[in-house]
């Protein structure tokens, strides 16, 4: 095992999901794969000699649910960090993820610049933590981000309106969170893999609620264009 790398612990009961997770996850510097289990008992059996800082779990494992999983991770194993990375879209789950402690959740199938954005603030929060005696509010708000924004969706669904998904919602956010520069409706379905009319649908909403800045770009030809972009907070 390499020094100064982030120990990697991968629970996954597909051979091929795992090891694209663990190729994804290597690509990233300061990061490690040492170990790959297939199901719950078999995760369990690695803890009792091995002790990764981060755990990779699937939620949906052929012998234990994954969210039981986290729960005996949290008891017996404390100091282990986990992102689930699963097909569980369902409110309970990542409810009882985000009441596990989860440091982020990711869906599948994964969207691979979500996937490194995640690990690398993993990644960089832990650093922060070994080195920094006290967090200022913005570092606070960055490391908490995931349970701001699923609290923010929970408190919010009744009020969704039709043919807003509270899930895609998040995804929306956490890329535009992520995008520096103002993108377009077609920008965005590229980033996300969905449809420009579902892109354009969503940015509206979020526009309609104050939370997005919209830039009308005029070209030489053709209809203006509209690029959007989260407001900044004070």
């Amino acid at each position: 095992m390499g020094e100064n790398l982030t120990q990697v612990m991968i629970v996954e009961d597909d051979p091929l999901a795992a090891k694209v997770y663990k190729q994804f996850a290597e690509k990233i510097d300061g990061f490690e794969v040492s170990a790959i289990a297939n199901s719950g008992n078999e995760a369990l059996m690695y803890l009792q000699t091995f002790k990764p800082q981060l755990i990779l779990l699937d939620i949906y494992l052929p012998d234990v649910n994954g969210i039981d999983l986290l729960r005996i991770i949290r008891m017996n194993h404390r100091g282990i960090d986990v992102i689930p990375i699963t097909a569980a879209n369902d409110a309970d789950t990542v409810t009882e993820a985000i009441r596990g402690g989860v440091f982020s959740y990711l869906i599948k199938p994964i969207d691979v610049k979500k996937f490194t954005d995640e690990m690398t603030r993993y990644k960089q929060t832990m650093q922060q933590l070994k080195v920094k005696k006290t967090m200022d509010q913005r570092e606070i708000d960055a490391y908490f981000s995931l349970k701001e924004n699923a609290n923010q969706i929970r408190t919010n669904e009744k009020q969704l309106p039709k043919g807003i998904d509270k899930f895609t919602l998040i995804r929306v956010r956490d890329k535009l969170r992520f995008e520096k520069e103002s993108v377009s409706a077609e920008e965005l379905a590229v980033l996300l893999g969905i449809t420009d009319s579902t892109a354009r649908k969503y940015l509206e909403y979020l526009s309609s609620i104050d939370e997005l800045e919209v830039d009308i770009q005029y070209g030489m030809v053709g209809r203006p264009e509209r690029k959007y972009k989260f407001k900044q907070k004070l």
